[in-house]
């Protein structure tokens, strides 16, 4: 992707990074800014996730999974000691399928809007891939191995851009957990083959030997992303990148949002079409929030594979992340995905 013309640094809106830095993300594929969001913004978005922990606290109390709702416990702890009594808490707030109201806010950002404008230009999407990242300590579930984003969506956006925006709630570091880049991976354009399914998770992963025979880079070259509360990492959605294990003793907490132009395709399998930021007729236009979390991805992403994966009936309890990628590419792990995938293959008589 080419960096596209840029504003004199005169002209800079509110948000916008000077030329410089632009032309900087676009040469390695990422760019750590560590001074953005208000702390009266994050702390809105905290303040909604202690609302989301103490309603999977309450559901999983009153279904009897749990006996303690953890209540003496702060947002970067509670969600540990449930997850100790009841694994799985974890993967349960990760699917949450609606965007808490701040969350809301922190995407349409005019200021983030202004900055991701530099980047693609006045027509912004919002790419329905978001994902909140509730990182418990030592948690095979909470620690992504190398991969592009890319490798998750159909093949039909290999040649869009899609700019994320990792944003964590807590300062985070290497010894809780932050992320790790491979500077210029993206620089090919390619996609690497890629492996399903990393561990006993649902990720997908990507060989350091495949990294450099297709992409030509390698993770000798990686670099730890530390971002501060109140920064954020902006990435290229081909950049191999991976998230590190939390060995500290609280919760990494992060999110990340994702940006197109609209009617491009956004990679999700036709499963959800994207949410309208902003338009170059109509830049402060109302983001029409509701129609966008009336299509709910995780149920959507569940039915996309109902052939090859045992659907749980039990729903509001299922600790289990399927989703179109599981077809994507060649299933190299057997875990519990893949154990239900060929169990169900046997009974079709393949």
């Amino acid at each position: 992707r080419i960096m596209p013309p840029q504003p004199k640094d005169s002209e800079l809106k509110p948000g916008q990074l000077p030329e410089k830095l632009i032309k900087q993300y676009f040469e390695e594929g990422y760019l750590i800014i560590k001074d953005f969001f208000t702390k009266e913004e994050l702390q809105a978005c905290r303040d909604d996730l202690e609302d989301e922990v103490d309603r999977l606290a309450n559901k999983l109390y009153k279904a009897g999974k749990i006996k303690n709702l953890y209540e003496e416990y702060d947002l970067d702890h509670r969600l540990i000691k449930i997850d100790e009594e009841w694994p799985g808490a974890v993967i349960l707030l990760h699917k949450i399928g609606r965007l808490p109201p701040s969350f809301r806010e922190l995407w349409g950002n005019k200021r983030l809007l202004n900055l991701i404008e530099q980047l693609i230009g006045p027509d912004i999407a919002g790419m329905p891939n978001w994902n909140l990242r509730d990182k418990t300590p030592h948690n095979e579930a909470t620690t992504v191995p190398w991969h592009q984003d890319a490798g998750y969506l159909s093949t039909d956006i290999y040649k869009v851009f899609m700019p994320t925006v990792w944003i964590p709630f807590v300062n985070t570091n290497k010894q809780n957990g932050c992320m790790e880049v491979v500077p210029k991976g993206h620089l090919s354009g390619k996609v690497a083959v890629h492996q399903c399914c990393a561990g006993d998770t649902w990720y997908i992963m990507l060989e350091e030997d495949e990294m450099k025979k297709r992409l030509g880079c390698s993770t000798k070259d990686a670099v730890v992303c530390e971002i501060p509360y109140g920064g954020f990492l902006l990435f290229n959605n081909f950049i191999p990148h991976r998230s590190l294990d939390n060995k500290s003793d609280h919760i990494r907490w992060s999110v990340d949002l994702r940006f197109k132009v609209p009617g491009e395709n956004n990679g999700m399998f036709g499963l959800k079409p994207d949410v309208i930021m902003r338009t170059k007729e109509n830049p402060n236009m109302e983001i029409d929030w509701e129609t966008f979390d009336s299509l709910n991805r995780t149920e959507l992403q569940i039915k996309s594979v109902k052939d090859i994966v045992d659907i749980k009936a039990d729903q509001e309890f299922d600790a289990t992340v399927q989703g179109p990628w599981m077809r994507k590419w060649e299933i190299t792990h057997i875990n519990t995905h893949v154990k239900k995938h060929q169990q169900q293959e046997k009974a079709k008589g393949k």
